[in-house]
């Protein structure tokens, strides 16, 4: 029998992600404690995410979602939660609980024609939580929370909490005893290792990349490895679009979205890790508590994954894009025009494609509610990496691939945009 490796898939739309395995050499730690862990609480904690309060806008009537065609709830639920458009991406490769539905014509940017439509939400204490509404037309729609997506979005490969990851699969051979396989991507990894499984359109340059093509009963699987595949600048006339929002999968969409799902994972474990230690700070004894919140044994954990989080942030192993890569969506323009920008009119989410994914080298994601709502103990931390890597104090190799100019304006557009950042984020002079 042939395996397909069933995965429940996290799609707001647009921000669908998916995930197997890591790419050997970017698996960093992980949260070993569970879920559910006296400082966490993640089955029965109270949430607090955009999903959830769509339900109490719901509940209150102050929000209402109409069920349209063969869309169903799709458009009315992107508009109630600001969604753009142009961020959709589209996935072919069954690897879904809801695979049944899912091929190289009925790509999921939802999943057209199942039951439920499948969401997920940052939460800005627990991380990923999903959720599911139901396609069917109804007087009072509500999102249910499902742990059932925890089967596939709780792993090692997600830092040991509930997350989201990027899968690039690897084609099937018509062997009935095949399995299905892949790894997951972001923007450490190769264009040549990305979106197999996943439509792309618009250029890459003149590289190979692994989308665009059939991964289920191929007759030669590696057949396509390290062929430039053609440009596609739209998805129309190539299937059936009704119900889709835009005929693009654009292919800096999906490089903002790979970057996003990593940091994602990156926040909430930083975060679950500085609640355990908080928590156990709490239960010793009075005249103990600042010995355990102070022993290095007991910080060197945060201390460590705040280390992971800044290199992440601060781009420091991004592999090199080739030159030609481009969106023709909208996308770029729409998230590079978007704010907080600094006294100069600069911004973080300015999306640069020359050798890099964004003009300055840090992490929009530092704006998100998560982020804020992170532990003292973890923003401390972090910050403090951060300060250290951008002043030039840490300055060896890969550090040094953040050159002086990048490090200055970074710092600039931080202490113009970012509330709460510390007073000594000064001027960079080396």
């Amino acid at each position: 029998m042939r395996s397909t490796t069933s995965i429940a898939t996290a799609a707001l739309l647009l921000l669908g992600v998916i995930a197997v395995s890591s790419v050997s050499g970017q698996r960093g730690g992980a949260f070993r404690a569970s879920r559910d862990h006296p400082a966490i609480q993640y089955t029965e904690g109270a949430v607090d995410n955009a999903l959830a309060d769509l339900n109490r806008r719901l509940d209150e009537g102050t929000a209402a979602l109409a069920f349209e065609g063969r869309s169903g709830y799709l458009r009315s639920v992107l508009e109630a939660l600001g969604m753009p458009v142009e961020s959709q991406v589209l996935v072919f490769s069954p690897t879904s609980f809801q695979e049944d539905y899912i091929d190289f014509d009925n790509p999921l940017g939802w999943v057209r024609g199942a039951d439920v439509l499948e969401l997920a939400a940052q939460d800005r204490r627990q991380g990923t939580v999903f959720y599911s509404l139901e396609q069917t037309p109804s007087a009072a729609p509500r999102l249910r929370r499902r742990e059932t997506c925890l089967a596939c979005h709780l792993s090692w490969d997600t830092l040991g909490v509930p997350g989201l990851q990027v899968l690039s699969m690897f084609p099937m051979p018509k062997d009935p005893n095949a399995y299905a396989s892949g790894h997951a991507t972001d923007h450490r990894s190769r264009l040549e290792d990305r979106w197999g499984g996943w439509y792309v359109t618009g250029s890459h340059g003149s590289v190979a990349h692994m989308g665009n093509v059939e991964v289920e009963e191929v007759e030669d699987p590696h057949a396509t490895f390290g062929v430039v595949p053609p440009v596609i600048d739209s998805m129309a006339g190539r299937f059936d679009l009704e119900g889709f929002p835009t005929p693009y999968s654009d292919v800096v969409a999906l490089m903002v979205l790979e970057h996003q799902a990593h940091m994602t994972n990156l926040i909430t474990r930083i975060g679950w890790e500085a609640r355990r230690v908080e928590h156990r700070a709490r239960m010793v004894a009075p005249e103990d508590r600042g010995r355990s919140t102070d022993d290095g044994r007991f910080r060197e954990v945060v201390d460590e994954a705040a280390v992971e989080l800044v290199d992440y942030l601060l781009f420091v192993d991004e592999a090199p894009l080739p030159p030609g890569v481009a969106g023709g969506s909208g996308f770029t323009e729409m998230f590079s025009a978007r704010d907080p920008r600094d006294s100069r009119g600069r911004s973080l989410r300015e999306i640069s494609l020359d050798g890099r994914l964004f003009r300055y080298p840090c992490s929009y994601m530092i704006y998100t509610e998560a982020f804020d709502a992170l532990p003292e103990t973890a923003l401390d931390a972090i910050y403090r990496r951060m300060w250290a890597v951008l002043s030039g104090e840490v300055a060896e190799s890969p550090y040094d691939r953040l050159a002086l100019a990048d490090r200055q304006v970074i710092v600039e557009i931080l202490r113009d945009t970012k509330p709460g950042l510390p007073e000594y984020f000064g001027t960079v002079t080396r």
